[in-house]
C-alpha cells in the first residue's frame, strides 16, 4: 500500500461549498491510466486530476484530467483547483505566473489580486453549427429555433458547442433530454437584464456523455464562450454565474485584454486536505 498526498479543492464559488470541486492527487508518478480512471469513478466528481513532472521545459508541473467517463486534453476548474493544491504544497514557479502542462499544450495561470485566473487556449474548432448538430441540440435541451438567438462551436478540448438564449431565465428554465444529445457537449448563456443579478449571464453546461450531465461551474466552456462573446456581444470583461439549478453559487471572471486573451478566473479554496493509500 502507497500512500499519495492529496487535496479537494472548490474552484468558482462564492461562498462556501459553492463552486466545483476538483480531486487532486500530487505526486501520481506510479498511477496508471487504469489506476487513474478507477480513482475519477470513485471520486465522482466532474473532474480529478493527476499532478506529475512537466515535460515541457517551459512547463511548472503536468496535470493529466480524467472524468468518471474518460480523460480529457484541457478542463477549466481543474485548471485552477490544480494550480491551487501545487502553489499549496508548496510549488515556486519558474517564471511570474504557473505554466501547466496537459492535453492541449502549455496552459498559463496568473496569480492576479482576485486569486488565480488561467488564460484560455486556441479554440480547437470554432464556427457556425450545421444544422444537423443544431437539431440535436435543439432536441436535447427541448426547446426550438426561435428559442436560440445564436449558436457557435467554442471547442478548446471538451467539445463544446455554445448556444446563446434569449435571457438568462430562459437558460435556468431548460429541462434537457440527455439522451438526444448524442455525444454533443452543450453550453448555454443567457443575459440578465441590469440590476437583475450580481452576475452578468448564466451559463449551463450539459455532458452526459463523460458521465457529467451537468457540470456545476465550468471553466473551459466560460473560456470558450468568452472567446466568442467578450467584447461584441457581451462587455470585454463580466462575470458568469453557473450551478444555480444545481443549488451551487458559481461566480466566474470573464476578461478579454487588450490583446486579445480571455483570462477566466474565481476563487480557489481547499476543503479536503489529506492523503490517498492504494
Amino acid at each position: 500500500m502507497t500512500t499519495f498526498p492529496f487535496r479537494q479543492v472548490d474552484v468558482f464559488g462564492a461562498g462556501p461549498l459553492a463552486g466545483n470541486p476538483v480531486a487532486v492527487v500530487h505526486d501520481a508518478d506510479a498511477w496508471g491510466e487504469a489506476q487513474m480512471a478507477a480513482f475519477a469513478r470513485w471520486t465522482n466528481l466532474s473532474e480529478t486530476t493527476f499532478l506529475l513532472p512537466a515535460t515541457d521545459p517551459d512547463a511548472d508541473y503536468r496535470v493529466r484530467i480524467w472524468t468518471p467517463g474518460g480523460e480529457l486534453p484541457f478542463a477549466g476548474h481543474p485548471t485552477l483547483g490544480t494550480a491551487h493544491a501545487w502553489l499549496e504544497a508548496g510549488g515556486v514557479p519558474a517564471g511570474e505566473d504557473v505554466v501547466q502542462e496537459c492535453g492541449v499544450g502549455l496552459v498559463t495561470v496568473a496569480r492576479t489580486a482576485d486569486g488565480l485566473a488561467f488564460a484560455g487556449p486556441p479554440l480547437r474548432r470554432s464556427g457556425p453549427v450545421s444544422d444537423d448538430d443544431l437539431g440535436r441540440v435543439l432536441r436535447g435541451l427541448r426547446i426550438g429555433a426561435d428559442d436560440v438567438v445564436d449558436a457557435a462551436w467554442v471547442d478548446n478540448g471538451p467539445g463544446w458547442v455554445g448556444v446563446r438564449l434569449v435571457d438568462a431565465a430562459s437558460v435556468l428554465a431548460v429541462e434537457p433530454d440527455l439522451a438526444a444529445f448524442e455525444g454533443l457537449h452543450v453550453g448555454l448563456v443567457g443575459s440578465y437584464t441590469p440590476g437583475e443579478s450580481d452576475a452578468d449571464v448564466e451559463v449551463r453546461a450539459f455532458v452526459p456523455d463523460i458521465g457529467v450531465p451537468e457540470d456545476p461551474v465550468t471553466g473551459s466552456l466560460n473560456a470558450g464562450l468568452g472567446q466568442w462573446l467578450a467584447g461584441s456581444v457581451l462587455p470585454a470583461g463580466y462575470v458568469a454565474s453557473q450551478g444555480t439549478v444545481l443549488g451551487r453559487r458559481g461566480r466566474v471572471r470573464v476578461r478579454r485584454a487588450d490583446d486579445g486573451v480571455v483570462w477566466v478566473g474565481g476563487s480557489t479554496v481547499t476543503t479536503v486536505h489529506g492523503e490517498v493509500t492504494l
